[in-house]
């Protein structure tokens, strides 16, 4: 089973994982207070600013303060050096 670093030594499975999305956006807030209302919520930002929720196929939504492209390198096994150049 492959795990992703999510930060602060906090780590997810691979193969649980539906996406990686910003916080930015008003349907992402609702989906984190419903989690946090059902308890399917886990904070793994450790109090620093959310820049990635994650969403699994267990239900559960896992905040992050490490940002979208960085898990996704992490997830995809790119360098994250290498994530930026494609993305310019």
């Amino acid at each position: 089973m492959k795990l992703i670093n999510i930060g602060f030594g906090s780590m997810i499975a691979a193969n649980r994982l539906l996406a990686i999305v910003a916080p930015d956006s008003a349907p992402i807030k609702r989906v984190i207070q419903e989690a946090r209302e059902r308890s399917m919520l886990i904070d793994a930002s450790y109090g620093r600013k959310t820049k990635a929720v994650i969403l699994m196929d267990t239900d559960h939504v896992i905040l992050s303060a490490i940002p979208t492209e960085t898990i996704y390198a992490r997830w995809m096994d790119k360098p994250e050096e290498e994530f930026k150049e494609e993305e310019e």
